[in-house]
Parts: C-alpha cells; structure tokens; sequence
C-alpha cells in the first residue's frame, strides 16, 4: 500500500544572512523554516543565518515540488529576485 502524504508538498525560497538566496522543498514550510534558523537546516543555509522565507510557492505532490525546486535553482539570481516579486516563471502547475 502507498504511503499518503499528509501535508501539500511546496517549494520555498529564503534570503540568508548574507544576502544569498536558498530553495528547497518541503511539505511543512514552517517547521521547514524553523529547522533554518536553529541552524540544522541545510548545511548551505547554517553558516548564513538568519535566515528569511521570501518565496513560497504550493506544489501538490513531492514530485511536482522537486521538479520545481530543480527548476527554480536552476535560475539566474535575476530570474528568482523576479519570481519573487511576481515578475516572471510559471508555477508548479505550469501556470502564473
């Protein structure tokens, strides 16, 4: 029997301390988040906190959330600084 996931899978964006940016996902953004800023996130996010969720974006599956993580890290820093403000790239679901 397949597993169910109990949350909606999303990707998300922070701003860290030193001004980079760093893209995960997740299927709890907030615990995700809280994770970041005790420092036992990412190995990448611990020695730039604090850390700011700046971006977050509901994916459904984990699937779908991983192909757009991919997708978004892929992305020059322009790129994401527009998705973040609205400007630009499609969502999850193809659409935007």
């Amino acid at each position: 029997m397949a597993r169910q996931e109990s949350k909606e899978w999303s990707v998300y964006v922070l701003r860290c301390g030193d001004g980079t940016l760093y893209t995960g996902a997740t299927n709890d953004v907030q615990r995700r988040l809280q994770t970041h800023l005790r420092g036992r996130g990412a190995a990448y996010t611990r020695s730039r906190l604090p850390v700011e969720l700046i971006y977050r974006e509901a994916c459904g599956t984990r699937g779908e959330a991983l192909r757009r993580e991919a997708a978004i890290k892929r992305l020059s820093r322009a790129a994401k600084l527009a998705l973040v403000e609205g400007r630009g790239g499609s969502g999850c679901d193809g659409e935007r």
